[in-house]
């Protein structure tokens, strides 16, 4: 398979791209189905037709020919046991094709529970993750990952976690535009690792283990009866079947099987190190290949193109990492008990492994080999940027800014909410000490649009599109306070566990690097008296700090604050409207404070009684 075809100008949509591939696929897996199965039978045919004529040669006496034709027979079939297994192959590889096309329909249509939501990276104390919904189920790692590896996902996961430099952003944005439009590349470069079955493991604990001295750096006495004793070994066979004594070959196996027992432990280490990354080297090996053929234009991608040549001195990594994964291959031989027993006993099998993986490790030395599996993580995770920007062809790249604290939005919109006519908002807000005040009733959408403000500040400064027609943002730290709960292990209330957020906000802000917070309901657990008070104090200290943000709030008094900090607070509002038995929101954004309140009406729809004197919002 062409590993960096030409890729097309997109002239349909990405949906229709995708349904094309997915019945392009399934036709294709069908063929070699088709084919792979009919190669199956000629298999049994070759294997019968060998053994019936070899036996009817050895039969009438003709051994010469019989012995002939069963080494032609055996060529041929293991020609064709070959040719079975790559048709086995490129079947395999159209069905994961297909499946990879149809996970883009699924992220388009929102159907994100089957993906990987990123559990591991769920951390309730970040700045902001657990609020935004970067991870777990329905979230935006779920929309992102397109990473096959355990180091793909951690490499995006950190992206979504910290902001990147304007310096790393540019690169990454620069590398995501050239991988973009090339979906037969990202989907390839998917297929290829998902061949085999663990290659989701996590090979740090390998590489690692590669970094521990050499079992064999004292003891080269060893290594000379490495060489030595099997050649010995196998002659005292020959002697013992032509007639010799069984004492011809009673030594070298009591001396063999007696130096295996004494560094049994030595050579299990060395197979429970290296037999899981078996899959994993694989997946690595054949992805390496598919990138260090691909022309590559963009600097970030021309740096991983060199790091991967120069971590193995001019040598393409994936031959190194192949080199590897057939070490570890003829290792895991061990596992059939029978034939280890021989193979060690006779061939000093394991031992011999051992020295060849000691002499790959002087190849690609502990440190290069973790940055070649660098340039893999970092690949994935531009893979799965380059493919979020190509399913979403109206998401704007986001333009960065050296004004300090903008966040300039046209059309923004919530990219988990998978709605056909997704309601979008303008906002925008630049410099330090802003806080923007939004009122609004009840569901009017005040959490969401903060969380729409967030999550794409975060896809931002990551690297990503933005579910936005135009951004211009400088980086920040983000930092929420949303999702604030009662903790009956720590006997912390919800209020108490609001304030912990809050404290660790102006601590933040204190250290000087600009902040943007988002601030959901404040101090909603008091009442509105000390919740008035609390919250006008803590918008005039951050109006202070270099920090800027939104607050949402039920406390119209808080309005008040855009007199008294004037062009520093800016009021915005979610309204509503009743009629009849139904209540309608129009989700937009509006100027001013908020003068439409729908909670006394909604406790009517439940049947209390409600006077309209009685219930201030």
């Amino acid at each position: 398979m062409a590993a960096a075809s030409p890729f097309r100008p997109l002239t349909i949509s990405p949906a229709d791209l995708f349904t094309e591939n997915l019945t392009a696929h399934a036709a294709r897996e069908r063929h070699f189905a088709a084919r792979h199965q009919a190669v199956a039978w000629l298999r049994v045919a070759v294997f019968l037709g060998g053994a019936l004529a070899v036996y009817l040669l050895l039969n009438r006496q003709q051994y010469a020919f019989g012995f002939g034709v069963l080494a032609a027979a055996y060529l041929v079939f293991v020609l064709v046991m070959r040719w079975h297994s790559r048709l086995g192959y490129q079947r395999d590889h159209f069905r994961l094709l297909g499946q990879i096309n149809q996970e883009e329909l699924d992220r388009l249509a929102g159907r994100l529970s089957g993906f990987d939501a990123g559990l591991p990276y769920v951390d309730a104390q970040h700045p902001y993750t657990a609020d935004l919904d970067v991870f777990g189920p329905h979230s935006v790692f779920q929309l992102l990952s397109r990473a096959t590896s355990r180091l793909g996902q951690d490499h995006l996961a950190a992206w979504l976690q910290t902001a990147g430099t304007p310096a790393q952003l540019i690169a990454r944005q620069e590398a995501v535009a050239e991988l973009a439009p090339d979906v037969t590349w990202q989907h390839e470069w998917q297929a290829r690792a998902r061949h085999f079955s663990k290659q989701a493991d996590d090979p740090r604990r390998f590489t690692k283990w590669l970094r521990a001295p050499d079992f064999f750096a004292d003891k080269a006495w060893l290594k000379i009866l490495l060489f030595v004793l099997p050649p010995l070994a196998l002659g005292s066979v020959g002697l013992w079947l032509s007639g010799y004594s069984l004492w011809v070959v009673a030594p070298f196996l009591l001396l063999m099987g007696a130096i295996n027992h004494h560094y049994q432990a030595a050579r299990d280490a060395y197979f429970d190190h290296s037999e899981s990354m078996y899959d994993v080297l694989r997946a690595y090996r054949d992805q390496l290949a598919l990138l260090e053929e691909r022309q590559v234009q963009a600097p970030r991608l021309l740096e991983l193109h060199r790091t991967l040549f120069a971590a193995a001195d001019g040598t393409p990594a994936s031959r190194l990492i192949g080199r590897l994964a057939l070490i570890v291959e003829y290792f895991s031989m061990r596992q059939s008990t029978l034939a280890a027993f021989f193979a060690n006993n006779l061939l000093f099998w394991d031992f011999f492994w051992m020295w060849r993986l000691e002499g790959w490790k002087k190849r690609l030395s502990g440190h290069r080999l973790d940055a070649v599996l660098e340039v893999v993580a970092e690949t994935e995770a531009l893979v799965s940027l380059a493919a979020f920007q190509f399913a979403n062809p109206k998401y704007a790249v986001p333009e960065l800014s050296a004004a300090p604290l903008e966040f300039t939005a046209e059309g923004m919109g919530h990219p988990l909410i998978f709605a056909t006519e997704r309601i979008t908002n303008d906002f925008s807000t630049v410099g330090p000490g802003s806080t923007g005040v939004v009122t609004g009733s009840n569901m009017s959408g005040k959490t969401t649009f903060l969380r729409t403000v967030g999550l794409n500040m975060v896809l931002a400064l990551a690297g990503a599109a933005v579910c936005a027609r135009r951004l211009r943002v400088s980086p920040a730290q983000v930092y929420t306070a949303m999702r604030t709960q009662d903790n009956l292990a720590e006997s912390t209330s919800s209020f108490y566990a609001e304030l912990k957020r809050l404290r660790l906000l102006l601590e933040l802000t204190a250290t000087g690097q600009p902040v943007f917070y988002l601030l959901d309901e404040i101090l909603k657990g008091t009442n509105s008296r000390d919740r008035h008070r609390g919250a006008r104090a803590l918008i005039h200290q951050l109006h202070r700090r270099p920090a800027s943000g939104l607050v949402s709030t039920h406390d119209l008094e808080l309005g008040e604050l855009a007199g008294e900090l004037p062009g520093f607070v800016t009021n915005y509002s979610f309204n509503s409207t009743f009629s009849g038995q139904q209540i309608h929101f129009d989700y937009r954004l509006t100027p001013g404070v908020c003068r439409s309140f729908n909670a006394s009406q909604l406790m009517r729809l439940m049947g209390i009684a409600v006077e309209e004197d009685e219930v201030t919002e």
